[in-house]
């Protein structure tokens, strides 16, 4: 019992250091995007600060590939310190897991999850030469000639891909699905009239809306984006409910002290309520989903039980 003892309070010795001394060295933030994609963003802006409140470098690293499975697998196989930090998704932590189960990591069982950052709706979009004017034109018109209207993605098994899909089997409608390499071939390939339509983020097809080169349909969230207010959302239009949207948050590995996540999701809380970081993420088309450790944990529970729904409703699978 005494030995007992002593092993715990060593533990906790043990982690109250680790806690006082983080970080003890340069902290690795894993971007599973090249430079430029939305978490490489986020994490730039996120570790310039983070450096300056715990006085050491949090440097971004692109990890981009196998849609995050390999920036996922490196979190993984990190030591459990909070040197290493992942910025993940629901691409390689909720939708990837359900589509490839042999992966190399379980989110569940490999990761802490410190907090969630940021909500990323995408926008229903077509071509500003098609007739549709309105979802519910679209809608009647893909019905009228079931498989004819093909719609674009930026790849198979992507949020894009899955948001169509679902919205397709909420409105009783059959597509032909279009695969691209990455989100800006597909917008390239709306704007040219090869797919008739597409679900993209915002800062890729903003531009376009507002010059008229395409038409905004819907959003996918319940409420409309500030980032772009005029856009209407798909509950307002007879898709009660509809609610699809990558999250981005950041991620321990499992077995990291509980002292360092919370002194990173306390430190993180601060810094996207900052106004100048918060008008920088509503530019981008984020929208605030900070709301500590313990709603962080429940949601990814959520999002993996949604995305196994989707998936088992719309037959998507993996290449």
């Amino acid at each position: 019992m005494r030995l007992f003892i002593a092993f715990f309070t060593f533990a906790i010795s043990l982690g109250t250091l680790a806690q006082d001394t983080y970080p003890a060295k340069t902290v690795r933030v894993i971007a599973p995007a090249g430079p430029g994609g939305n978490p490489d963003v986020l994490g730039r802006m996120l570790g310039a600060r983070l450096a300056d409140m715990f006085g050491k470098p949090f440097v971004v690293e692109n990890v981009p590939g196998a849609g995050g499975v390999v920036a996922a697998e490196l979190l993984a196989h990190a030591a459990p310190d909070g040197h290493v930090l992942l910025l993940g998704d629901s691409g390689n932590l909720a939708i990837n897991p359900v589509l490839q189960p042999k992966l190399n990591y379980s989110p569940l069982r490999d990761f802490a999850f410190i907090t969630a950052l940021a909500a990323l709706p995408t926008i229903m979009v077509a071509p500003a030469s098609l007739p549709a004017n309105s979802l519910a034109e679209f809608v009647a018109a893909a019905k009228a000639k079931p498989g004819a209207l093909s719609y674009g993605s930026a790849g198979t098994g992507s949020i894009h891909h899955l948001t169509m899909a679902v919205f397709a089997s909420r409105a009783g409608i059959e597509m032909l699905h279009v695969p691209y390499k990455g989100g800006s071939a597909m917008v390239t390939a709306v704007l040219a009239g090869e797919v008739q339509a597409g679900w993209s983020g915002i800062p890729n097809v903003l531009p376009h809306i507002r010059s008229g080169r395409v038409k905004a349909f819907a959003i996918s969230t319940p409420r409309r984006s500030p980032s772009a207010p005029e856009v209407p959302t798909a509950a307002e239009q007879g898709f009660p409910g509809f609610d699809i949207a990558t999250v981005i948050g950041l991620q321990a590995r499992a077995g990291t002290p509980p002292g360092v996540i919370a002194r990173l999701q306390a430190a993180v809380a601060k810094i996207v309520r900052e106004p100048a970081f918060a008008e920088r993420m509503t530019a981008l088309g984020m929208e605030l989903r900070e709301d500590g450790t313990e709603n962080y944990h429940r949601f990814m529970r959520e999002d993996l039980a949604r995305y196994a729904a989707a998936v088992k409703q719309t037959g998507v699978k993996s290449e």
